[in-house]
């Protein structure tokens, strides 16, 4: 089954600049708002937001796709995924780590908790900011065909978007109404 993908960038306490791509992502929250990732295994991007408390998930679109595979490499300790990978940087509004200037969605984030389970440690972070680029609203919403965003599979297999398919919610009134008929 697609997951979708936090390509989380963090910086570390000694100032260096960290991105990859977690897999285990999703909303935990809607208020306040809370995102979480899941670091399997003692990754950088884990060491970082314990260490500075804050990180930055930006949305991985398609259209990077060999960057964001390529910033998943098992660079050494200290080493810039967006140096290394050649991935342009700007700056957060509302915390150290940048974000990644070509993604179209930024969830600025502070370290709300973390639990460790097994191998993996579960990272909760509280949006204090979104960043959302004006070329992919409509209406004043994302619109997910210009978000284009990718997800993971399992093992070398990455998914794209696909066919969309939509349906309006029942209410319980309207529910309640078409049982009696």
């Amino acid at each position: 089954m697609p997951r979708p993908i936090a390509w989380v960038s963090t910086t570390s306490a000694a100032g260096t600049d960290n991105l990859a791509p977690h897999s285990f992502f999703t909303v935990a929250c809607v208020d306040p708002p809370v995102v979480q990732f899941t670091s399997v295994g003692r990754k950088d991007s884990l060491r970082n937001v314990e260490e500075t408390g804050e990180f930055v998930v930006n949305l991985a679109p398609e259209h990077l796709f060999e960057e964001i595979n390529a910033s998943g490499t098992d660079f050494p300790h200290g080493v810039s995924e967006f140096d290394e990978v050649g991935i342009a940087r700007e700056p957060s509004a509302r915390v150290k780590p940048p974000r990644v200037a070509a993604s179209p969605v930024a969830l600025e984030c502070e370290l709300h908790s973390t639990v460790r389970l097994g191998d993996s440690t579960v990272v909760f972070g509280r949006v204090v900011h979104a960043a959302v680029s004006e070329a992919v609203l409509v209406e004043g919403h994302p619109d997910v065909q210009r978000l284009r965003p990718l997800t993971r599979m399992g093992r070398d297999e990455w998914g794209t978007l696909g066919e969309v398919l939509e349906i309006a919610r029942i209410p319980v009134r309207e529910w309640e109404e078409g049982r009696r008929r």
